[in-house]
């Protein structure tokens, strides 16, 4: 067979398929989004946490996913040709520094961004030469990539914003930011929010999420979004993308129809490093006025979590970023008050996967398990007014943990991923 035996997305040994219960259309997504509103909505009614649909919570919420959502799609990029990138933390450290260094050195946001991406790249490359060149194990790279990453930039730091007004030896002078964007509803007297601070059911939390969401937001914000569906297009609709999953799936079959399939890993890793440096300068320009040093704060394990909770697709990442991102405001927002209100909603979405697995899936066992957690949760949720600071700074982590225990039964990872390939190889 030829190369052009890999020019559609239908290749037979590409994503065996497991039997599907049900399909997730555009009608599904829209019911499940909608049936989400109407969960937060009721909470929040009956809690009174305004902020879980506040224009403000959901304005940050899109903030704190956009940099997990960026390593996650950095994930992605790799793992799917078979190279497992635990560095993607390191590359966002790359990226932070390199973004607020090219920013202030000339002048441009958007330089800044050039930088960051080409830093998390260089991480990305330092990873493809040790894994896919050498046959360093992917795990123990990765790791290394994480404490150069953050050793260079301390280094970087004291030598360049330490000597520059404003800054330190862990710390940049002030960032240009890039320009912010909103719909004009000033324009016909904000109706939203009027709307919003009504506080009725639905309406006014439709309003607050519709504010949060149009008023305020970065260009870049819309450039990492536009990304998502980018990724998904080249990944799955072009030959190009078919090529670089075989390489995931099954190198030893891709070479034998002409892939070459070093070519196509050293491509994934250096996108991912480049999409993780871009999701540290993001940090450092948009989430802050500078860089700082520890400004990452795991997220790019937990973009990989994302990653890996979306069944490494586009589509169910950027879910998974938006989760993370959404908890992580609002522990920030009235944390102690609005993780409170949180429990219930987990007990209502706890309570339906109990259903769910009785009556669909006749899962018993599973089923009882997860009824006994919900009456834990609503447990704790009724016998207490607030959950402690303690504990509200690491709602993004404890919710990592759930949502990767709940989804680990429907996941299937590339079937090379993390495997040493030499060219030739017969298996």
């Amino acid at each position: 067979m030829s190369q052009g035996a890999l020019t559609t997305p239908e290749a037979p040994f590409l994503e065996p398929k497991a039997p599907a219960r049900f399909r997730v259309t555009w009608r599904v997504l829209l019911l499940a989004l909608g049936a989400l509103v109407l969960l937060l909505s009721f909470t929040r009614t009956v809690t009174g946490a305004v902020d879980l649909t506040s224009a403000g919570a959901i304005n940050a919420s899109v903030a704190l996913a956009i940099p997990i959502g960026l390593a996650g799609l950095g994930g992605l990029w790799a793992e799917r040709a078979g190279v497992v990138n635990i560095g993607l933390e390191g590359m966002m450290i790359l990226g932070t520094w390199c973004g607020a260094w090219g920013a202030i050195q000339f002048g441009n946001p958007w330089a800044g961004v050039v930088a960051g991406a080409i830093g998390g790249a260089l991480g990305g490359l330092l990873h493809a030469i040790a894994t896919v060149t050498f046959g360093v194990d992917h795990i123990i790279s990765g790791v290394a990539i994480t404490i150069l990453g953050q050793g260079v930039t301390q280094f970087l730091s004291k030598v360049t914003f330490a000597e520059m007004p404003g800054g330190g030896d862990s710390q940049s002078p002030p960032v240009p930011k890039p320009e912010m964007v909103s719909l004009p509803w000033d324009r016909i007297g904000d109706p939203l929010r009027a709307l919003e601070a009504k506080q009725w059911f639905l309406l006014s939390d439709v309003a607050g999420i519709l504010r949060g969401l149009t008023t305020n937001v970065s260009l870049l914000t819309i450039l990492a979004i536009l990304l998502v569906p980018l990724s998904y297009y080249l990944l799955w609709r072009t030959a190009f993308g078919l090529r670089l999953r075989s390489c995931g799936e099954s190198p030893v079959a891709a070479e034998s129809l002409g892939v070459n399939v070093y070519t196509y890993k050293y491509i994934a890793v250096l996108v991912s490093g480049a999409l993780a440096g871009l999701g540290g300068a993001f940090l450092s320009q948009v989430a802050a006025s500078a860089y700082r040093e520890g400004q990452t704060g795991g997220r790019g394990f937990i973009g990989l979590a994302a990653m890996i909770f979306g069944n490494w697709r586009p589509g169910g990442l950027a879910g998974g970023a938006v989760l993370f991102g959404y908890t992580d405001a609002l522990q920030l927002r009235r944390g102690g008050e609005s993780v409170h209100a949180l429990l219930l909603v987990v007990t209502i979405l706890l309570v339906g996967v109990a259903v769910y697995q009785l009556v669909r899936q006749n899962r018993t066992r599973a089923a009882l398990i997860t009824g006994v957690a919900a009456v834990a949760v609503f447990v704790v949720f009724a016998l207490t007014d607030s959950v402690p600071s303690e504990f509200t700074s690491a709602t993004p982590h404890i919710t990592t943990l759930l949502v990767l225990s709940l989804a680990a039964q429907r996941l299937r990872a590339p079937a090379a991923i993390g495997l040493t390939y030499r060219r030739g190889q017969s298996k």
